[in-house]
């Protein structure tokens, strides 16, 4: 997968670079001809997850290798398009992929509803180091997708157990309300 939006990352000694995320499979890359594909389509429209289930069930684990391309500040002001539209790719020649890690899919969900359709993607939520960047897309995603997840969600959806960070605890001021799904952060 192509990230299409621009991130800034900053180190531990507070230096700035931007960054594009990258997503390629280490399965491969095979596709249905377009004929099965309509049939499927209307037929089968589960096809894709059900393959991807029975997989994953059977141990044929599915990976990608995470990579990023890196732009710093000086570089960005230089180069002959803007790096922070989404439309835009950047050269591989001036900026190549770097291997920063790996995903496995190694077990299906127990619990579809609470794992799967309670998921909620958010790009604001950023571990520490990402930051978002002056992407005009991205700006407005960080404001719409929290937006969509409260009204498909509820007020409360950070409390959900797939979308509470891990091994930590949210620390907000939301107190009750309807579907609190927590002790009310130890009784507040």
């Amino acid at each position: 997968g192509y990230g299409s939006h621009t991130f800034k990352m900053v180190n531990e000694s507070a230096t700035p670079i931007y960054c594009k995320f990258h997503w390629r499979t280490n399965q491969g890359i095979r596709n249905l001809d377009v004929d099965r594909a309509s049939r499927l389509a209307s037929t089968d429209p589960d096809y894709s997850i059900r393959d991807l289930f029975n997989a994953i069930a059977k141990g044929n684990f599915p990976s990608w290798n995470l990579y990023i391309q890196v732009m710093t500040f000086e570089e960005a002001e230089k180069v002959n398009f803007n790096p922070f539209d989404v439309t835009k790719v950047w050269p591989h020649a001036d900026y190549p992929l770097i291997q920063v890690g790996r995903m496995v899919l190694d077990r299906n969900p127990a619990n579809y509803f609470a794992e799967i359709e309670q998921l909620a993607m958010d790009p604001s939520a950023m571990v520490p180091g990402i930051e978002p960047s002056p992407d005009k897309m991205l700006q407005g995603r960080l404001f719409s997708y929290f937006d969509t997840q409260h009204h498909r969600l509820g007020a409360n959806y950070e409390q959900i157990p797939v979308n509470c960070p891990y091994r930590t605890r949210v620390r907000n001021y939301q107190r009750d309300g309807p579907m609190n799904t927590t002790d009310n952060q130890n009784g507040a």
